[in-house]
C-alpha cells in the first residue's frame, strides 16, 4: 500500500480550503445582486458548503478536489477500494475540525499513516 503523506494532506487541504473561500465568495457576490437575502440564509449556505463539501465529495468520488489533483485517495481501511459512507465521512470530518492539527499527530507513527479522525471511522488516505 502506497499511504498519503502528511505534506500530500496539507498540500490537499489548503488547496481545498483556497476553493471553498472562492466559492464563499462567489455566492456571497451572488447573494448581493438580490435584496433582503436573510442573514440566516446567507448563514446556512456557508456553513453547508464548510461542513458538506467533504463528506459529498469523499463518499461519492473518495477525495475532495484538492485530494484528486495531489492524487490522494480516502477509502475504507477494511474494504478497500470502497469509498467511505457519507455518514462515516461526517464524523471523519467533524472530528478532523474538531481535533484540529492534533489529529494529525498520530500520522508519523501510524503504520497505515493514519490520522486520529482516520482511525476512529476506519479510513485510509492512499496515493492513487
Amino acid at each position: 500500500m502506497n499511504y498519503a503523506s502528511l505534506s500530500d494532506r496539507i498540500k490537499a487541504f489548503t488547496i481545498d480550503q483556497i476553493l471553498l473561500i472562492v466559492t464563499m465568495f462567489i455566492t456571497s457576490e451572488l447573494l448581493s445582486n438580490f435584496e433582503n437575502v436573510p442573514t440566516s440564509l446567507r448563514m446556512l449556505l456557508f456553513i453547508s458548503f464548510f461542513f458538506l463539501y467533504e463528506p459529498i465529495c469523499i463518499s461519492f468520488f473518495k477525495g475532495t478536489i484538492g485530494q484528486q489533483y495531489i492524487n490522494i485517495k480516502v477509502e475504507k481501511d477494511n474494504d478497500q477500494g470502497t469509498a467511505v459512507n457519507f455518514f462515516l465521512v461526517i464524523i471523519r470530518t467533524l472530528l478532523k475540525y474538531s481535533l484540529g492539527w492534533i489529529s494529525l499527530l498520530t500520522i508519523s507513527s501510524s503504520p497505515k499513516k493514519q490520522a486520529i479522525h482516520d482511525s476512529i471511522v476506519k479510513s485510509i488516505v492512499l496515493r492513487n
